[in-house]
C-alpha cells in the first residue's frame, strides 16, 4: 500500500496537462515499467471509464490502483492522486479570491481568465471528431448488435484526444466501414439513410447542448440526460409511438433535477452527471455559481476555471474553487468530497463488471446522445465566458489564446500561464483600471 501511495501521489503532484498527461503517466507506471497490467487490460480500463460520467482520468487512476491493491488500494491510490492538486488549488483559491488581493494577483487572474473561452472552444473542437465518428458508425438494432472492433477515445480537455483500441463499443469503424443498414422512413414516405439520420440527431444534440448552456443553464443536466435517453430510445427497436410514451416521463423526471440547488448538488452534477469530458463542468456550474447563488462573479469563475487547468491532478478540482467561494475551506473540501465520491463508488462497486459494461449497447447509445450535447454545452459556454471579459486587452489575449490553441494546437497550460503573465504586466504597468 505504501508503494501505491507513493506512485499515485507522485502522479498527482506531477500530472500537469490534464487527462492526456494522467493517462500517459499511468500507462508508463502500470504497463511499461512494472507490468502490473497488460496493455489490453489498461485499454479496457480506458474504454470503460470513458463511458462513465465524471472525471475519466481520475476513475482510471482508481481502477488501476484497484487492480493492484483491491478496494483498499483503490481508496489509497485515488486519495493520493487527488489530494496534492486539491491542496494546491485551495491555497490558490485563498489568494485569488481574497477580498483585496495584490495587484499582480488581480492581473494574473484577469489574464488567465481571458484565455478560458478559447480553452473551451479548443476542448469542443478536440472532442467533436470522435463523437461524430461514433454517431456515423453506430448501427441501429434492426441490423444486429454493434460491431466488436472499436477505438475508444479517452476524452480530454487539455490536449489532443488519447485514442485506445478496445474490444467492444461502437466508435472504431469510420463512416466508410459501417455495415450495410436498412434505411429509415420519414412520415412523408421518403426513405432516410440511417447514417444520415444518426448524423442529424448528433447535430440536434450538439445544438441542444449549446443552447442550454447559454439560455437554460439550470436545466443543462436535464438536457444532457434527455439527449442520452433520446438516443438510447432511438437505438431501440420500438415504434415511434412507444418511444414517445417512454420519453415523456423520463424527460419529466430529468427536468426536476434543476430544483436541487446547493453546493452539494453542484458537486454531485460534476461527479455523477457530467458526460463528455472534464470541461463540461464549466457549463454545469457556471449558471448556478454566478447567476443563481451569486457565489462568484463572472471574472472569479473564469479564474476558477483557469486554476483548474494549471494545477496538477484532475481538472475537476475547479469544483473546489467554487466550493471555497461559497463556504470557505469547508465548502471547498465538501465540494471535492462529493464530486469525487461517485468515481470511487463506480470503481469499487462496478470494477469487476467493466468488461461487460464497455460492451453494453445501452451505455454506448446513451453516450452517443449525451456526448454531443456535452460538446455543444462546452462550446456554448465559451460565449457566456467571453461576455464576462471587461477589458479591451483581455479580448486581445483571448484572440491570441485562440490562435495558440486552435490554429497551432499547443497546450492549454502554456496558454493560460502566458495569458496570466500578460495580465500581470498590463496591471503593473497601469494599463488596466
Amino acid at each position: 500500500m505504501l508503494l501505491i501511495a507513493r506512485e499515485w501521489g507522485r502522479i498527482g503532484i506531477t500530472g500537469f496537462g490534464g487527462p492526456p498527461a494522467h493517462i500517459a503517466l499511468l500507462r508508463r507506471l502500470c504497463v511499461d515499467r512494472t507490468a502490473w497490467l497488460s496493455a489490453a487490460e489498461f485499454e479496457d480500463g480506458i474504454a470503460a471509464t470513458s463511458l462513465l460520467p465524471g472525471p475519466a482520468s481520475t476513475q482510471l487512476a482508481i481502477f488501476c490502483a484497484w487492480r493492484l491493491g483491491g478496494p483498499l488500494g483503490a481508496l489509497i491510490g485515488g486519495v493520493c492522486f487527488i489530494v496534492p492538486g486539491l491542496i494546491i488549488i485551495l491555497a490558490l483559491s485563498v489568494l485569488f479570491l481574497a477580498h483585496s488581493p495584490p495587484a499582480w494577483v488581480t492581473g494574473a487572474a484577469a489574464g488567465a481568465g481571458a484565455a478560458v473561452p478559447a480553452v473551451a472552444v479548443s476542448a469542443a473542437i478536440g472532442l467533436a471528431p470522435a463523437s461524430w465518428r461514433r454517431a456515423r458508425s453506430a448501427r441501429p438494432p434492426a441490423a444486429g448488435p454493434a460491431p466488436t472492433g472499436t477505438a475508444v477515445t479517452a476524452q480530454a480537455v487539455t490536449g489532443p484526444a488519447v485514442t485506445a483500441p478496445a474490444a467492444g463499443g461502437t466508435a472504431a469503424a469510420g463512416p466508410d466501414q459501417a455495415q450495410p443498414e436498412p434505411a429509415g422512413e420519414s412520415r412523408t414516405g421518403i426513405r432516410i439513410p440511417p447514417v444520415r439520420a444518426a448524423s442529424a440527431r448528433w447535430l440536434a444534440y450538439l445544438v441542444a447542448g449549446g443552447v442550454a448552456a447559454n439560455l437554460a443553464g439550470q436545466y443543462l443536466v436535464a438536457v444532457l440526460l434527455g439527449c442520452g435517453l433520446a438516443e438510447w430510445l432511438a437505438s431501440r427497436p420500438a415504434s415511434p409511438g412507444q418511444r414517445s410514451a417512454l420519453l415523456a416521463p423520463l424527460a419529466a423526471k430529468a427536468i426536476t433535477a434543476g430544483v436541487l440547488g446547493s453546493l452539494a448538488w453542484e458537486a454531485l452534477k460534476v461527479g455523477a452527471l457530467s458526460f463528455g469530458g472534464g470541461f463540461v463542468i464549466i457549463p454545469l456550474m457556471q449558471h448556478d455559481a454566478v447567476h443563481t447563488y451569486h457565489w462568484m462573479t463572472s471574472a472569479q469563475f473564469l479564474s476558477a476555471v483557469a486554476l483548474g487547468q494549471v494545477t496538477p491532478g484532475p481538472v475537476v478540482q475547479t469544483v473546489a474553487v467554487v466550493g471555497y467561494a461559497a463556504a470557505g475551506i469547508p465548502g471547498g473540501l465538501l465540494a471535492a468530497v462529493i464530486a469525487f465520491a461517485p468515481s470511487f463508488a463506480f470503481v469499487l462497486a462496478g470494477g469487476r463488471h467493466f468488461d461487460r459494461f464497455r460492451r453494453s449497447a445501452t451505455a454506448q447509445a446513451f453516450l452517443s446522445g449525451s456526448g454531443p450535447a456535452a460538446i455543444g454545452a462546452i462550446a456554448g459556454a465559451a460565449v457566456t465566458l467571453g461576455l464576462g471579459l471587461t477589458q479591451l486587452w483581455q479580448v486581445a489575449v483571448l484572440a491570441a489564446a485562440a490562435v495558440w490553441l486552435v490554429a497551432f494546437r499547443h497546450g492549454v497550460v502554456s496558454a493560460i500561464l502566458a495569458a496570466a503573465a500578460v495580465g500581470v504586466i498590463v496591471t503593473l504597468a497601469g494599463a488596466a483600471p
